[in-house]
């Protein structure tokens, strides 16, 4: 048996003849009075009728209602991707304003621990304390921590009685 394509396209030739012509006419007219149909549609039909298929077996035709409706879906697809673009272009740029406000914060809080490190701090005691009860705390130095080399186990059990000195 002859196997086609899924799509398959066949032409209809209409001669210069009267009866060709007439028929053309009739089917323009047709498809004039009934925009949702196309030729392709027509010719189906015919052809169901032709060759005598009973209705049960007959696939359902596009209307004008199916298309309408498959309108109506690609048009609220269309709204769907225009809200996720939408959706997605605020969140990105809340992202980004979050990002930076971080940002800003951790440079904040690096400039404020070089202050702290860098500056003496005073504590001055209440009004009812003795003026000479004001201290000055130094704050801890600074150490660059390096990373571990391997110390000598003599060195490291010397180190404790050097430290008591």
């Amino acid at each position: 048996m002859f196997q086609w394509s899924k799509k398959v396209v066949k032409s209809v030739t209409f001669n210069p003849e009267v009866a060709d012509e007439s028929l053309l006419a009739v089917v323009e007219n047709y498809l004039e009075k009934q925009p949702d149909k196309t030729f392709s549609d027509l010719c189906k039909e015919a052809l169901w009728q032709a060759l005598c298929v009973p209705e049960s077996v007959k696939p359902a035709l596009r209307t004008a209602a199916t298309e309408s409706v498959e309108q109506k879906i690609g048009e609220l697809q269309r709204q769907v991707s225009d809200l996720e673009e939408r959706f997605f272009a605020k969140e990105s740029n809340r992202l980004e304003a979050l990002e930076r406000q971080i940002l800003q914060l951790t440079q904040q809080l690096a400039h404020l621990a070089i202050m702290v490190t860098e500056r003496p701090v005073v504590y001055s005691a209440p009004p009812s304390a003795p003026a000479s009860a004001v201290e000055v705390v130094n704050p801890t130095p600074t150490y660059v921590v390096e990373p571990p080399e391997e110390v000598d186990p003599v060195i490291s059990r010397l180190s404790q009685y050097l430290d008591d000195f």
